[in-house]
């Protein structure tokens, strides 16, 4: 699924891929409180249009013990090859805290460890409160999460109000 305005290109994307459908609800979601941009299933799409964008979301759900979700996994080396130097990008990982406690939101860890080193302005980070009961993640760096986390299988209850709160934070950044 792609919904490109030509008319806003340098403007805002999410780029998403979504094995169950979470991610793509969560990302559809993000959009809707931020308000009109752009949603990019890489899975259709891949990721090179990422180019065409100053601002970049990336959507990324954890799978296995700390894998990334597999259209991301494919499209990891064309991922790599991005110029981030000139973007903003925030960032969201799904992780099940429960069943795999150790290695919570760990893609969303490994994005970011990518992007680090890209120079890229990552903003966005989401604090880790009690309210979490993982063991564990990468997406972890100086207490703080690198993106917004969230579990859809133990607390999707909380999602809606964690959007909304994170999508506050980053829409001066981003928008």
């Amino acid at each position: 699924m792609i919904y490109i305005k030509k008319e806003q290109i340098m403007a805002t994307a999410i780029f998403y891929a979504s094995s169950t459908g979470n991610t793509e609800i969560i990302s559809k979601e993000i959009a809707k409180e931020l308000g009109d941009i752009d949603l990019i299933d890489i899975a259709d799409n891949g990721v090179s249009s990422i180019n065409e964008y100053t601002n970049v979301i990336l959507g990324v759900a954890t799978w296995g013990e700390g894998e990334l979700q597999d259209d991301w996994d494919e499209e990891w080396d064309n991922f790599k090859s991005i110029d981030f130097s000139n973007k903003t990008v925030a960032l969201f990982g799904l992780g099940d805290q429960e069943g795999y406690g150790e290695n919570y939101v760990d893609a969303m860890g490994i994005v970011h460890e990518h992007l680090i080193n890209t120079e890229a302005n990552i903003v966005g980070k989401w604090a880790v409160t009690g309210e979490y009961v993982h063991d564990n993640s990468r997406a972890i760096v100086d207490d703080m999460f690198v993106g917004l986390a969230l579990d859809e299988d133990n607390q999707e209850d909380l999602s809606g109000e964690r959007i909304v709160k994170w999508c506050e934070n980053i829409r001066e950044s981003i928008l």
